[in-house]
């Protein structure tokens, strides 16, 4: 493949460059909006791993007629003025990081949000970091639990972008952070802020699904979703009846990793259970999965059952405490780079500079 790049100057000052990198999200909650979308994502062939001949007759000829008017039936319960609550989210998210990152670090660093799948697109968010210099680069895919169909994939878009660009950037890349302790501590502080008033009689940790045969073929996510699980059930000081772990979006007739979050909550309400609280812990920000599968389906399933109350405990979306974790994160694997000099550290090496300049000139060298 032939390198592009826009007309180049030499003189361009050179930056660090942080991508952050979600899933995506449609451009509007309209069946034409979806059946792009989904093209796009159930075409990845980390996402479905399927022979792509049978998959693209099931995708093109079952799927796509029948799923893009569902789903935006699902979009529009959740859609706010300001669109969708995932991208504005995580533009949110972009803007604190970038002033968090410039007031803590000597800089210039720049942070630039690219969707996996949809608007803005990885390429586009990677052509703004190199037109505005980037030469380091660091990756973070918003996934707390690493998985071939969500992290490995965005390392897949951005090595075809990468592949058209002549210079190409010092690349690092944050594979996951699921058992970081600032994550834990940050989302069970936010947990237990929640359920400080009237917590419900169970915990539920759901996280999204994956087919049981990722797991057997070598995938980890199911692992660091239950070590996830397990570190916050520590700092909440839960006994062991009053929590449990589920997976949630099942697709398709394959096995699925189990126990699955409908079904459990629904033993649950049979069982005697009336009050429950559910939260996402591998959701860096809110999305149709949390705000209409689990905090409307999913309460619907509860309730029928003979549940009384289900409570949805949000995502750490922008939240200060969230932010704060991220920039220590993305600090951490950029150390060593120019620009993540800690700014009052730069400072004194200004000053000791200064002095020994002047004592230089004290001892009649040259200026």
């Amino acid at each position: 493949m032939k390198p592009t790049a826009p007309p180049f100057t030499h003189d361009q000052a050179a930056c660090t460059g942080v991508l952050l990198v979600n899933l995506g999200t449609p451009d509007a909650a309209t069946p034409a909006a979806l059946r792009r979308y989904l093209a796009e994502f159930l075409w990845d062939a980390r996402v479905v791993e399927i022979p792509r001949l049978p998959w693209w007759l099931i995708l093109h000829g079952v799927i796509l007629r029948l799923r893009p008017a569902q789903s935006a039936r699902k979009y529009r319960a959740i859609w706010t003025p300001d669109g969708s609550p995932l991208l504005a989210i995580s533009q949110r998210q972009q803007a604190a990081i970038m002033t968090a990152l410039a007031e803590r670090y000597s800089g210039p660093v720049r942070v630039a949000l690219g969707m996996r799948y949809g608007n803005p697109s990885i390429a586009a968010a990677l052509a703004a970091l190199r037109d505005a210099g980037a030469r380091r680069l660091l990756v973070l895919p918003l996934y707390p639990q690493y998985s071939a169909a969500t992290t490995a994939s965005t390392f897949d878009a951005v090595a075809a972008e990468l592949r058209t660009w002549r210079w190409l950037p010092e690349l690092r890349f944050i594979n996951h952070y699921h058992d970081e302790a600032g994550y834990v501590d940050t989302l069970a502080d936010s947990i237990r802020a929640a359920r400080r008033e009237q917590p419900g009689e169970r915990l539920l940790f759901s996280f999204h699904g994956l087919p049981k045969r990722n797991l057997l073929a070598g995938d980890p996510y199911h692992c660091h979703c239950q070590k996830t699980a397990r570190l916050l059930a520590e700092r909440l000081e839960l006994p062991a009846e009053h929590w449990a772990i589920a997976f949630q979006s099942r697709f398709g007739r394959a096995e699925w990793l189990q126990p699955y979050t409908s079904a459990l909550l629904a033993d649950w309400a049979k069982a005697g259970v009336k009050s429950v609280d559910v939260v996402c812990p591998g959701f860096a920000a809110d999305c149709l999965e949390t705000l209409e599968e689990i905090a409307i389906e999913n309460r619907r399933i509860f309730l029928d059952a003979g549940g009384e109350r289900f409570r949805y405990l949000p995502a750490l979306n922008d939240s200060p405490a969230h932010i704060g974790f991220l920039v220590e994160l993305i600090g951490r694997h950029a150390a060593g780079w120019p620009e993540f000099a800690a700014a009052c550290a730069a400072e004194l090496a200004a000053a000791e500079r200064a002095t020994r300049r002047q004592r230089a000139l004290a001892l009649g060298a040259d200026a």
